[in-house]
């Protein structure tokens, strides 16, 4: 009976025990269903934090558009960022995508047959990678796109943060109310973490697809005060040209190879180093959230102590000359023993008419050879003396002359705040070339100069003509320069004349006036609001347009030698609110628009564009870009079709913003041309917020297509 009873129990037991099994085998059996995107569908529509889409053949589509490398603006294409890293291709697929903290800038390139362009920065960033489920990571069946009107959708990037708080009246109408509640439910804006330099390393946060608002863990190791060793420079393995002209050209072009390191993202890494991609992320901050902390790894080994010399003095310097400046030092075997003293002592001759100091130029130096690295950076010296000093003592790195390569470590590494950066200050570079580059300098360069760095060449013994047949990329310093027009390219016929163009060169550098690069899309426009304050639009609505023209405001650099914001209301009369030189700080300006009051009338906006004319854009700077925002509810009763065509005589850029009741026709003959890039309808106010991002990047694609003649 006792044996019974146990050989009855142990049955039930495995009988249990392998039920257990099968149902586990069934449940890892599950298979995750995957939902299918659209190619338009950008990132900051979809409101998931982390998702796996797929992707329908055909996304490579110029009409696509791609913001970054490597990590990507919210409002690029998902399935062409995905081709753009080689993730899928144009037959489709699967993609792994991850949100991320926004960024201080955006770098383009060419991979993949895709072209992806830069931008300055944005509030929100994706990561691209294989279309493999994170282990403990479960992945929506169904995704949660922002056009829905459910409070999840609008706390999405696009939609107005409330800071210009007081703004509702108490009589506001329901809909006023409406953008009141799209206010409650904004997201907290993200904390903001320095971009790690060389050598520097930081905890990172693994993205999760959580809404959870919680503070990220980083350590930041404190830079060691041991001073640094001098630097050596050790012998070739091979016998090295000692001329000029015995310059090897046995090498082919060479392209730098970047690796970009993201924790969440490894395997996308890996293949983007196997592209070698140009993967530049300039600035001096990026913003963190419990999704994101950017590691970025420059791939370039520097022998620059970070921390700067103790001074012997400290000097105010020329303050009519308050610029950053790194000099490209060319350290290739090419340039010979000799020259290359000619070369420190030029170097020397400029840092004294200069006139270094801490209100006015700082200056640093970059050698480069086979591979770039910082001989010392801005902070280190603060006097014409130290540093003259401290170029002599610079000894030769050779071998090639790659100039591409030494622009994108510039570019990624040496201005940085931890580098003495000075914001401020306008960003120079001077190349100085033995003869012409090893390597392409063209996309490098291009980088560079959407980042806002000036680009100056100084080459020294141009190639002959039986040897042009030997230079990587003919035209290079046209190419690469800021402006084609002559001014920040010299030729030197000898190293030994080399001094003649000290006194030109520093003028060159000092007139910040025509440093045409140090202007972005962000902080180079006189921007005028032209505001509809008809008896249509109504109190609350008339808030929701103010908190659209703060938001757009907002995201440029404002001072009064930047961005400028100027305002004018109108109904069938107009009024000046406040004009380009009026306020100089972002929250006078941010103040100013929530002081506006309602006015209620009539509706006369051609009349309103003449006066913004006459009142606003007549008075505009001459390097500014004038650019007028008008928003409308209807239509008018005088025509703007004439207004509106000798505005864009004058340079205006106009963008048309419609609600409601207002006239397509009227919209497309206010806006400059192509007009579906400049002209936008909303079907309500509360959904003006839609429109933010879109406006900026029009603003900004448009700024960096300008000639360069």
């Amino acid at each position: 009976m006792r044996a019974t009873v146990i050989a009855t129990f142990f049955g039930v037991f495995l009988t249990c025990t392998y039920t257990a099994k099968e149902a586990t085998k069934k449940t890892k059996k599950a298979k995750l269903y995957v939902p299918q995107i659209d190619c338009d569908v950008k990132a900051g529509k979809i409101i998931n934090p982390e998702f796996i889409a797929k992707c329908p053949p055909g996304c490579q589509d110029i009409k696509h558009r791609v913001y970054g490398t490597d990590i990507y603006a919210s409002f690029s294409s998902v399935c062409n960022a995905a081709i753009h890293s080689g993730i899928i291709d144009n037959s489709g697929g699967k993609v792994l995508v991850q949100k991320v903290a926004g960024h201080s800038g955006y770098r383009g390139s060419f991979s993949n047959g895709v072209r992806s362009l830069s931008l300055p920065r944005w509030r929100e960033s994706f990561l691209v990678s294989e279309g493999k489920p994170r282990k403990g990571v479960t992945y929506p069946s169904t995704l949660e796109y922002s056009s829905s009107k459910s409070t999840a959708v609008k706390s999405e990037p696009k939609k107005p943060e409330q800071d210009l708080k007081g703004m509702k009246s108490a009589d506001t109408s329901n809909t006023s109310e409406k953008a009141s509640d799209q206010g409650d439910t904004a997201r907290k804006e993200r904390q903001t973490t320095p971009v790690p330099t060389p050598g520097t390393e930081m905890a990172t946060t693994t993205p999760t697809p959580t809404t959870t608002t919680t503070e990220p863990s980083t350590t930041v190791p404190q830079p060691t005060t041991t001073p640094a060793a001098p630097r050596t420079t050790a012998a070739p393995a091979k016998a090295r040209p000692g001329l000029h002209r015995g310059r090897d050209m046995g090498s082919s072009s060479v392209h730098p190879a970047y690796a970009s390191v993201v924790a969440a993202a490894a395997r996308q890494v890996q293949a983007a180093q196997g592209r070698g991609q140009n993967t530049a992320f300039r600035g001096t901050s990026t913003s963190a959230s419990n999704r994101n902390i950017l590691l970025h790894n420059t791939g370039f080994s520097s022998k620059e102590e970070l921390n700067p010399k103790p001074l012997e003095s400290i000097s105010q310097g020329n303050q009519n000359c308050k610029v950053d400046l790194s000099f490209l030092m060319d350290g290739s075997w090419s340039i010979g023993k000799r020259r290359f003293q000619l070369q420190k002592r030029f170097l020397g001759n400029v840092a004294q008419a200069l006139g270094i100091g801490s209100a006015g130029p700082l200056m640093g130096i970059v050698q480069y050879g086979d591979d770039p690295s910082t001989e010392f950076n801005l902070k280190t010296y603060a006097n014409s003396k130290d540093l003259r000093n401290a170029i002599e003592k610079i000894q030769q790195k050779g071998g090639l002359s790659n100039v591409g390569k030494a622009l994108s470590f510039v570019n990624k590494n040496f201005f940085l705040d931890a580098n003495g950066n000075r914001g401020g200050a306008p960003n120079v570079v001077v190349v100085m070339v033995d003869g012409w580059p090893t390597d392409r300098v063209e996309e490098a360069s291009r980088l560079a100069r959407e980042s806002g760095i000036n680009i100056f060449f100084v080459t020294v013994e141009a190639a002959a003509q039986s040897e042009k047949q030997n230079v990587v990329e003919p035209n290079f310093v046209d190419k690469a320069v800021c402006r084609t027009s002559g001014f920040y390219s010299i030729n030197v016929p000898s190293w030994f004349s080399l001094h003649k163009v000290v006194q030109p060169l520093v003028k060159r550098v000092c007139d910040t006036e025509r440093l045409a690069c140090s202007k972005t899309c962000l902080n180079a426009a006189d921007i005028g609001f032209v505001i509809d304050g008809s008896s249509s639009v109504g109190t609350g609505n008339f808030r929701t347009v103010l908190q659209f023209v703060a938001n757009i405001s907002k995201e440029f650099e404002i001072s009064d030698t930047d961005t400028r914001i100027g305002a004018v209301q109108y109904t069938y009369e107009q009024r000046l609110e406040f004009s380009f030189d009026k306020y100089s700080t972002k929250q006078d300006v941010l103040n100013a628009i929530k002081r506006i009051s309602y006015w209620s009338g009539g509706t006369s906006t051609g009349a309103a564009i003449s006066y913004a004319s006459e009142q606003l854009f007549s008075k505009s700077k001459p390097n500014k870009r004038k650019i007028m925002i008008l928003i409308t509810d209807g239509r008018s009763y005088d025509d703007v079709s004439v207004p509106a065509m000798a505005a864009h005589q004058n340079g205006v850029i106009a963008y048309s913003i419609g609600v409601a009741w207002a006239a397509p026709d009227e919209l497309e003959a206010i806006a400059s041309d192509p007009a579906k890039e400049h002209s936008f309808f909303v079907d309500d106010f509360d959904n003006l917020y839609r429109y933010v991002n879109q406006l900026i990047q029009n603003i900004c694609t448009e700024f960096n297509s300008q000639p360069r003649n």
